[in-house]
């Protein structure tokens, strides 16, 4: 299960991405209009501006916007982001590998090829899922 930072950051990367190339938007406007908790909010923009996926504007007219286009933010850079390794065991992970304790046999382990099979499609599916993707699939469902 994602994390509740996790899943506020992709809200309010939605959000933003449908006011792209609008301007900066306010904290307090995101945080209103996705029911997000604004000092939990500014946190997660924070790090997603460290992250060089959001930038911001101070003063009059300022706000957090998206310095990248919808469809170069993946939730599988989301997830990384805020949750850490995406994979299920830290055997099969890519970027936080650690060898299991109990393991014998890495090369011929069962559990850990199973499990590097379900990471693997699901980064597959995270890196296709853009902010560009998500807004598509809502459009297409209200139509529905």
């Amino acid at each position: 299960m994602i994390s509740k930072k996790t899943k506020y950051a992709i809200n309010a990367l939605v959000y933003l991405a449908r006011q792209h190339q609008q301007g900066p938007v306010l904290i307090s406007q995101i945080a209103r209009e996705q029911h997000i908790p604004q000092k939990f909010l500014e946190a997660i923009l924070l790090d997603l501006k460290n992250a060089g996926i959001l930038n911001s504007k101070k003063g009059r007219g300022g706000g957090y916007y998206l310095i990248k286009k919808p469809e170069e933010v993946n939730m599988a850079e989301v997830m990384r982001l805020f949750d850490g390794a995406i994979a299920l065991l830290p055997c099969v992970t890519h970027r936080y590998y650690e060898r299991c304790e109990e393991c014998v046999d890495e090369a011929s382990c069962g559990i850990r090829d199973v499990f590097q099979e379900v990471r693997n499609e699901t980064v597959n599916i995270l890196k296709r899922s853009t902010l560009s993707e998500i807004i598509s699939r809502e459009e297409q469902m209200k139509q529905r």
